[in-house]
Protein backbone atom coordinates (compact mmCIF):
# COMPACT_ATOMS: atom_id res chain seq x y z
CA UNK A 1 0.00 0.00 0.00
CA UNK A 2 1.35 3.18 -1.08
CA UNK A 3 1.44 6.38 0.94
CA UNK A 4 -0.07 9.15 -0.46
CA UNK A 5 -0.73 11.43 2.47
CA UNK A 6 1.43 11.49 5.33
CA UNK A 7 0.91 13.89 8.57
CA UNK A 8 4.10 14.43 10.87
CA UNK A 9 2.94 15.64 14.71
CA UNK A 10 5.39 18.31 15.77
CA UNK A 11 6.88 20.70 13.35
CA UNK A 12 9.82 21.01 15.93
CA UNK A 13 14.10 20.39 15.14
CA UNK A 14 12.79 16.55 13.71
CA UNK A 15 9.46 17.22 12.92
CA UNK A 16 9.76 20.21 9.92
CA UNK A 17 12.98 18.07 8.27
CA UNK A 18 11.34 15.17 8.30
CA UNK A 19 7.84 16.47 6.94
CA UNK A 20 10.21 18.67 4.62
CA UNK A 21 12.02 15.23 3.16
CA UNK A 22 8.51 13.69 2.64
CA UNK A 23 7.28 16.82 0.61
CA UNK A 24 10.47 16.90 -1.85
CA UNK A 25 9.60 13.91 -2.76
CA UNK A 26 6.39 15.02 -3.79
CA UNK A 27 4.11 13.82 -1.46
CA UNK A 28 1.51 15.61 0.10
CA UNK A 29 2.23 16.32 4.05
CA UNK A 30 0.32 17.66 6.67
CA UNK A 31 2.56 19.26 9.67
CA UNK A 32 0.56 19.30 13.24
CA UNK A 33 1.95 21.90 15.52
CA UNK A 34 0.65 23.60 18.65
CA UNK A 35 2.37 26.66 18.46
CA UNK A 36 0.71 29.03 15.52
CA UNK A 37 3.89 31.06 14.95
CA UNK A 38 5.34 27.81 13.42
CA UNK A 39 2.51 26.50 11.62
CA UNK A 40 1.97 30.76 10.14
CA UNK A 41 6.09 31.13 9.48
CA UNK A 42 5.75 27.32 7.43
CA UNK A 43 2.71 28.49 5.48
CA UNK A 44 4.79 31.48 4.39
CA UNK A 45 7.09 29.58 3.27
CA UNK A 46 9.63 30.10 6.11
CA UNK A 47 11.23 28.39 8.99
CA UNK A 48 10.79 29.17 12.61
CA UNK A 49 14.16 27.20 13.47
CA UNK A 50 17.87 27.21 12.07
CA UNK A 51 18.73 24.34 9.72
CA UNK A 52 21.43 24.38 6.89
CA UNK A 53 19.53 24.17 3.97
CA UNK A 54 15.99 23.35 5.42
CA UNK A 55 14.78 26.75 4.27
CA UNK A 56 15.26 26.26 0.93
CA UNK A 57 13.40 22.68 0.93
CA UNK A 58 10.24 24.67 2.82
CA UNK A 59 10.16 27.13 0.57
CA UNK A 60 9.74 24.80 -2.22
CA UNK A 61 7.35 22.39 -0.86
CA UNK A 62 5.21 25.33 0.35
CA UNK A 63 5.03 26.97 -2.76
CA UNK A 64 4.33 23.81 -4.75
CA UNK A 65 1.39 22.85 -2.39
CA UNK A 66 3.20 20.05 -0.79
CA UNK A 67 3.12 20.55 2.58
CA UNK A 68 1.07 23.04 4.90
CA UNK A 69 1.18 23.03 8.14
CA UNK A 70 -2.29 22.76 10.46
CA UNK A 71 -3.27 23.35 14.49
CA UNK A 72 -5.59 20.44 14.30
CA UNK A 73 -4.80 16.54 12.74
CA UNK A 74 -6.28 15.80 9.39
CA UNK A 75 -6.81 12.64 8.10
CA UNK A 76 -3.24 10.71 6.30
CA UNK A 77 -2.72 7.62 5.64
CA UNK A 78 0.67 7.90 7.43
CA UNK A 79 1.26 9.85 11.06
CA UNK A 80 4.42 10.02 12.34
CA UNK A 81 5.02 11.26 15.93
CA UNK A 82 8.04 13.91 16.53
CA UNK A 83 7.30 15.47 19.59
CA UNK A 84 9.11 16.72 22.96
CA UNK A 85 9.51 13.79 25.91
CA UNK A 86 10.82 16.45 28.94
CA UNK A 87 11.03 15.30 32.16
CA UNK A 88 8.62 14.86 35.23
CA UNK A 89 9.04 17.29 38.10
CA UNK A 90 11.01 15.85 40.91
CA UNK A 91 12.71 16.97 43.76
CA UNK A 92 16.44 17.63 43.82
CA UNK A 93 18.44 13.98 44.02
CA UNK A 94 15.33 12.39 43.00
CA UNK A 95 15.71 10.34 39.45
CA UNK A 96 13.73 11.90 36.21
CA UNK A 97 10.65 10.21 35.23
CA UNK A 98 9.67 10.61 31.68
CA UNK A 99 6.79 13.17 30.70
CA UNK A 100 4.88 11.63 28.01
CA UNK A 101 1.80 13.61 28.25
CA UNK A 102 3.21 15.18 24.67
CA UNK A 103 2.88 12.14 23.37
CA UNK A 104 -0.25 11.21 24.70
CA UNK A 105 -1.78 14.26 23.58
CA UNK A 106 -0.61 13.78 19.76
CA UNK A 107 -2.65 10.34 20.27
CA UNK A 108 -5.74 11.94 21.32
CA UNK A 109 -5.33 14.20 17.94
CA UNK A 110 -4.88 11.78 15.78
CA UNK A 111 -7.27 9.13 16.85
CA UNK A 112 -10.48 10.20 15.43
CA UNK A 113 -9.01 10.71 11.92
CA UNK A 114 -7.19 7.25 12.01
CA UNK A 115 -8.99 4.70 9.66
CA UNK A 116 -8.31 1.12 8.49
CA UNK A 117 -4.88 0.61 6.50
CA UNK A 118 -3.18 3.58 8.80
CA UNK A 119 0.45 3.55 10.01
CA UNK A 120 1.42 5.10 13.18
CA UNK A 121 5.15 5.71 13.75
CA UNK A 122 6.44 6.96 16.77
CA UNK A 123 9.82 9.15 16.62
CA UNK A 124 9.80 10.89 19.79
CA UNK A 125 12.84 9.62 22.05
CA UNK A 126 10.94 7.38 24.50
CA UNK A 127 11.63 5.45 27.19
CA UNK A 128 11.11 1.30 26.77
CA UNK A 129 7.55 0.82 26.09
CA UNK A 130 6.16 3.48 25.14
CA UNK A 131 5.26 2.24 21.44
CA UNK A 132 3.39 0.21 23.16
CA UNK A 133 1.47 2.54 25.22
CA UNK A 134 0.83 4.07 22.15
CA UNK A 135 -1.08 1.48 20.76
CA UNK A 136 -2.88 1.20 23.87
CA UNK A 137 -4.04 5.03 23.87
CA UNK A 138 -5.54 4.50 20.46
CA UNK A 139 -6.96 1.44 20.86
CA UNK A 140 -8.60 2.90 24.15
CA UNK A 141 -10.03 5.98 22.00
CA UNK A 142 -10.86 3.84 18.98
CA UNK A 143 -12.30 0.49 19.98
CA UNK A 144 -13.54 0.36 16.02
CA UNK A 145 -10.40 -0.34 14.64
CA UNK A 146 -7.88 -2.99 15.33
CA UNK A 147 -4.65 -2.59 17.01
CA UNK A 148 -0.83 -5.00 16.78
CA UNK A 149 -1.16 -5.60 20.59
CA UNK A 150 -4.59 -8.00 20.08
CA UNK A 151 -4.66 -8.58 16.73
CA UNK A 152 -1.09 -8.73 15.54
CA UNK A 153 -0.49 -9.26 11.66
CA UNK A 154 -4.31 -8.74 11.00
CA UNK A 155 -4.08 -5.20 12.84
CA UNK A 156 -6.03 -2.81 11.13
CA UNK A 157 -3.68 0.33 12.14
CA UNK A 158 -0.08 -0.54 12.37
CA UNK A 159 2.10 0.87 14.78
CA UNK A 160 5.79 1.51 15.01
CA UNK A 161 8.93 3.08 16.61
CA UNK A 162 11.72 4.57 14.34
CA UNK A 163 14.16 6.75 16.72
CA UNK A 164 15.79 9.71 15.10
CA UNK A 165 19.15 9.87 15.00
CA UNK A 166 20.31 13.26 13.03
CA UNK A 167 22.99 15.79 14.48
CA UNK A 168 21.74 19.09 14.52
CA UNK A 169 23.23 21.49 12.04
CA UNK A 170 23.34 18.22 9.18
CA UNK A 171 19.63 17.32 9.92
CA UNK A 172 19.02 17.22 5.91
CA UNK A 173 21.83 15.25 5.31
CA UNK A 174 21.47 12.86 7.88
CA UNK A 175 17.77 11.89 7.47
CA UNK A 176 18.74 11.06 3.95
CA UNK A 177 22.03 8.66 4.42
CA UNK A 178 21.48 7.76 7.95
CA UNK A 179 20.87 4.35 8.91
CA UNK A 180 17.05 3.85 10.38
CA UNK A 181 16.75 1.52 13.04
CA UNK A 182 12.45 0.57 12.86
CA UNK A 183 10.50 -1.81 15.79
CA UNK A 184 7.49 -2.68 15.06
CA UNK A 185 4.86 -4.12 16.73
CA UNK A 186 4.64 -6.83 14.25
CA UNK A 187 6.07 -7.75 11.14
CA UNK A 188 3.81 -6.09 8.79
CA UNK A 189 3.92 -3.05 11.13
CA UNK A 190 7.66 -3.16 10.32
CA UNK A 191 7.42 -3.73 6.77
CA UNK A 192 5.10 -0.72 5.58
CA UNK A 193 7.62 1.49 8.38
CA UNK A 194 10.44 0.51 5.92
CA UNK A 195 8.14 1.14 3.06
CA UNK A 196 6.93 4.48 3.99
CA UNK A 197 11.48 5.99 5.19
CA UNK A 198 12.27 4.20 1.76
CA UNK A 199 10.46 7.77 0.29
CA UNK A 200 13.49 9.40 0.53
CA UNK A 201 16.31 7.62 3.04
CA UNK A 202 18.80 6.16 1.51
CA UNK A 203 20.79 4.78 4.48
CA UNK A 204 19.39 0.93 5.06
CA UNK A 205 16.57 0.34 7.18
CA UNK A 206 17.33 -2.20 9.92
CA UNK A 207 14.11 -4.00 11.20
CA UNK A 208 14.18 -4.97 15.28
CA UNK A 209 11.04 -5.02 17.59
CA UNK A 210 9.22 -1.91 19.15
CA UNK A 211 11.42 -2.55 22.83
CA UNK A 212 14.91 -2.71 20.98
CA UNK A 213 14.33 0.01 18.37
CA UNK A 214 13.22 2.43 21.71
CA UNK A 215 16.24 1.29 23.67
CA UNK A 216 18.84 1.64 20.61
CA UNK A 217 18.32 5.18 20.77
CA UNK A 218 18.88 5.31 24.38
CA UNK A 219 21.83 3.56 24.60
CA UNK A 220 23.25 5.44 21.59
CA UNK A 221 22.95 8.85 23.67
CA UNK A 222 23.68 7.21 27.32
CA UNK A 223 26.99 5.66 25.31
CA UNK A 224 27.74 9.02 24.72
CA UNK A 225 26.97 10.66 27.99
CA UNK A 226 29.42 8.35 29.35
CA UNK A 227 32.15 9.04 27.34
CA UNK A 228 31.84 13.03 27.73
CA UNK A 229 31.36 12.28 31.82
CA UNK A 230 35.13 10.54 31.13
CA UNK A 231 36.55 13.53 29.56
CA UNK A 232 34.72 15.94 32.23
CA UNK A 233 36.29 14.17 35.25
CA UNK A 234 39.70 14.32 33.70
CA UNK A 235 39.42 17.81 33.10
CA UNK A 236 38.57 18.53 36.97
CA UNK A 237 41.47 15.77 37.68
CA UNK A 238 43.97 17.92 35.39
CA UNK A 239 42.96 21.36 36.65
CA UNK A 240 43.74 20.07 40.13
CA UNK A 241 47.01 18.78 38.94
CA UNK A 242 48.12 21.73 36.80
CA UNK A 243 47.62 19.80 33.74
CA UNK A 244 46.52 20.74 30.04
CA UNK A 245 43.61 18.25 30.11
CA UNK A 246 43.56 19.14 25.92
CA UNK A 247 46.94 18.86 25.23
CA UNK A 248 46.86 15.70 27.66
CA UNK A 249 43.66 14.12 25.15
CA UNK A 250 45.93 14.86 22.13
CA UNK A 251 48.37 12.75 23.27
CA UNK A 252 46.32 9.68 24.51
CA UNK A 253 44.36 9.67 21.51
CA UNK A 254 47.44 9.32 19.36
CA UNK A 255 46.84 5.81 20.74
CA UNK A 256 45.73 3.80 18.00
CA UNK A 257 42.61 2.40 19.86
CA UNK A 258 42.28 5.66 21.58
CA UNK A 259 39.18 8.19 21.35
CA UNK A 260 38.46 10.55 24.13
CA UNK A 261 35.71 13.21 23.50
CA UNK A 262 36.26 16.91 24.50
CA UNK A 263 35.53 18.38 27.71
CA UNK A 264 32.96 20.98 28.17
CA UNK A 265 30.83 23.27 30.65
CA UNK A 266 28.31 20.18 30.78
CA UNK A 267 25.99 18.23 28.67
CA UNK A 268 22.96 19.67 26.85
CA UNK A 269 20.74 19.21 23.82
CA UNK A 270 17.58 17.22 23.98
CA UNK A 271 18.99 13.73 23.49
CA UNK A 272 22.48 13.21 25.08
CA UNK A 273 21.28 15.18 28.76
CA UNK A 274 17.79 13.52 28.80
CA UNK A 275 17.91 10.02 27.49
CA UNK A 276 19.90 8.13 29.77
CA UNK A 277 17.53 8.72 32.63
CA UNK A 278 15.19 6.89 31.03
CA UNK A 279 17.21 4.25 31.21
CA UNK A 280 17.78 4.70 34.71
CA UNK A 281 14.46 5.54 35.51
CA UNK A 282 13.35 2.06 34.46
CA UNK A 283 16.40 -0.31 35.69
CA UNK A 284 18.07 2.35 38.69
CA UNK A 285 19.33 -1.09 40.79
CA UNK A 286 21.13 -1.89 37.50
CA UNK A 287 21.97 1.57 35.62
CA UNK A 288 24.93 2.35 37.87
CA UNK A 289 27.81 3.35 35.46
CA UNK A 290 25.01 5.44 33.54
CA UNK A 291 23.53 7.26 36.56
CA UNK A 292 26.85 7.86 37.89
CA UNK A 293 28.24 9.39 34.46
CA UNK A 294 25.03 11.96 34.39
CA UNK A 295 25.65 12.86 37.54
CA UNK A 296 29.49 14.11 36.77
CA UNK A 297 28.31 15.72 33.79
CA UNK A 298 25.07 17.37 35.71
CA UNK A 299 27.77 18.49 38.28
CA UNK A 300 29.67 20.23 35.49
CA UNK A 301 28.21 23.35 35.24
CA UNK A 302 28.86 24.33 39.46
CA UNK A 303 32.57 23.62 38.91
CA UNK A 304 32.59 25.90 35.46
CA UNK A 305 30.66 28.99 38.23
CA UNK A 306 33.23 28.34 41.10
CA UNK A 307 35.82 28.85 38.35
CA UNK A 308 34.45 31.86 38.07
CA UNK A 309 34.06 32.81 41.33
CA UNK A 310 38.22 32.30 41.35
CA UNK A 311 38.53 34.20 38.44
CA UNK A 312 36.41 37.48 39.73
CA UNK A 313 38.56 37.53 42.77
CA UNK A 314 41.51 37.12 40.39
CA UNK A 315 40.50 40.77 38.68
CA UNK A 316 40.09 42.26 41.76
CA UNK A 317 42.97 41.41 43.72
CA UNK A 318 44.90 42.65 40.40
CA UNK A 319 42.48 45.74 40.52
CA UNK A 320 42.33 46.70 44.16
CA UNK A 321 40.73 49.94 43.15
CA UNK A 322 37.38 48.25 41.79
CA UNK A 323 34.68 46.19 43.33
CA UNK A 324 32.95 43.69 42.34
CA UNK A 325 30.07 45.68 41.05
CA UNK A 326 33.10 47.24 38.57
CA UNK A 327 33.72 43.71 37.22
CA UNK A 328 32.18 42.74 33.71
CA UNK A 329 31.59 38.76 32.87
CA UNK A 330 31.11 37.81 29.15
CA UNK A 331 29.79 35.19 28.55
CA UNK A 332 30.44 33.33 25.01
CA UNK A 333 27.81 30.54 24.04
CA UNK A 334 24.50 30.15 25.21
CA UNK A 335 23.55 26.63 22.51
CA UNK A 336 24.04 23.39 23.79
CA UNK A 337 26.80 23.22 20.91
CA UNK A 338 28.48 24.65 18.63
CA UNK A 339 27.25 26.67 15.32
CA UNK A 340 23.10 26.06 16.30
CA UNK A 341 20.94 27.75 17.72
CA UNK A 342 19.28 25.38 19.52
CA UNK A 343 19.02 26.41 23.99
CA UNK A 344 17.36 22.98 24.81
CA UNK A 345 18.82 22.03 27.94
CA UNK A 346 22.54 23.81 27.63
CA UNK A 347 24.47 23.66 30.34
CA UNK A 348 25.82 26.92 28.87
CA UNK A 349 22.66 29.07 29.23
CA UNK A 350 22.33 27.59 33.05
CA UNK A 351 26.05 28.56 34.15
CA UNK A 352 25.19 32.20 32.39
CA UNK A 353 21.63 32.50 34.18
CA UNK A 354 23.28 31.89 37.31
CA UNK A 355 26.38 33.53 36.71
CA UNK A 356 23.85 36.75 36.64
CA UNK A 357 22.51 35.39 39.96
CA UNK A 358 25.26 35.47 41.46
CA UNK A 359 27.06 38.38 40.40
CA UNK A 360 26.46 42.08 41.69
CA UNK A 361 28.58 43.47 38.37
CA UNK A 362 27.53 43.52 34.59
CA UNK A 363 26.60 40.21 33.27
CA UNK A 364 26.63 40.19 28.68
CA UNK A 365 26.49 37.60 27.07
CA UNK A 366 27.20 36.78 22.75
CA UNK A 367 25.45 33.71 20.87
CA UNK A 368 25.68 34.50 17.20
CA UNK A 369 22.77 32.19 16.36
CA UNK A 370 19.94 33.91 18.15
CA UNK A 371 18.18 37.75 17.91
CA UNK A 372 16.47 37.75 21.32
CA UNK A 373 16.95 36.54 24.73
CA UNK A 374 14.98 33.83 26.66
CA UNK A 375 12.93 36.25 29.06
CA UNK A 376 14.32 33.58 31.47
CA UNK A 377 17.71 35.30 31.54
CA UNK A 378 16.27 38.87 32.72
CA UNK A 379 18.79 41.77 32.39
CA UNK A 380 21.78 39.49 30.88
CA UNK A 381 22.43 42.24 27.71
CA UNK A 382 23.17 40.38 24.31
CA UNK A 383 25.93 42.01 22.64
CA UNK A 384 28.13 41.59 19.56
CA UNK A 385 31.75 39.65 19.89
CA UNK A 386 33.47 42.64 19.66
CA UNK A 387 31.31 44.74 21.91
CA UNK A 388 31.61 41.73 24.66
CA UNK A 389 35.42 41.57 23.66
CA UNK A 390 35.89 44.96 24.35
CA UNK A 391 33.30 45.51 28.11
CA UNK A 392 34.66 41.97 29.45
CA UNK A 393 37.21 41.73 32.76
CA UNK A 394 36.41 38.09 32.88
CA UNK A 395 35.69 36.55 29.84
CA UNK A 396 33.84 32.93 29.85
CA UNK A 397 34.24 30.66 26.31
CA UNK A 398 31.12 28.35 26.96
CA UNK A 399 30.44 27.27 23.63
CA UNK A 400 33.11 26.87 20.51
CA UNK A 401 31.23 28.39 17.93
CA UNK A 402 33.35 29.25 14.50
CA UNK A 403 33.11 33.25 15.50
CA UNK A 404 35.05 32.42 18.52
CA UNK A 405 37.63 30.69 17.58
CA UNK A 406 39.74 33.24 15.49
CA UNK A 407 39.66 35.60 18.34
CA UNK A 408 42.69 36.65 20.43
CA UNK A 409 41.74 37.45 24.06
CA UNK A 410 44.48 39.35 25.39
CA UNK A 411 43.04 41.28 28.03
CA UNK A 412 40.83 40.45 31.18
CA UNK A 413 40.90 37.14 32.66
CA UNK A 414 40.03 33.57 30.20
CA UNK A 415 37.68 30.88 32.04
CA UNK A 416 37.71 28.56 28.65
CA UNK A 417 35.57 25.19 29.13
CA UNK A 418 36.68 25.05 25.42
CA UNK A 419 40.20 24.64 24.91
CA UNK A 420 39.99 27.26 21.99
CA UNK A 421 41.72 30.12 23.87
Amino acid sequence: MSFETISVIGLGYIGLPTAAMFASRKKKVIGVDVNQHAVDTINQGKIHIVEPDLDMIVHAAVSEGYLKAVLKPEPADAFLIAVPTPFLPCDEGDVPEPDLSYIKSACEGIAPVLKKGDLVILESTSPVGATEQVAAWLAEARTDLTFPQVTGENADVNVAHCPERVLPGHVVRELVENDRVIGGMSSRCSERSVELYKTFVQGDCVITNARTAEMAKLTENSCRDVQIAFANELSIICDKLDINVWELISLANRHPRINILQPGPGVGGHCIAVDPWFIVSKTPEEAKLIHTARLVNDAKPEWVIDKVKLAVAEFLQANPTKTVKDVTIACYGLAFKPDIDDLRESPALNITKQIAELHSGRVVTVEPNIKALPLSLGNIELLSTESAFECGDVHVMLVDHVEFKALNIDSGIIVDTKGIW
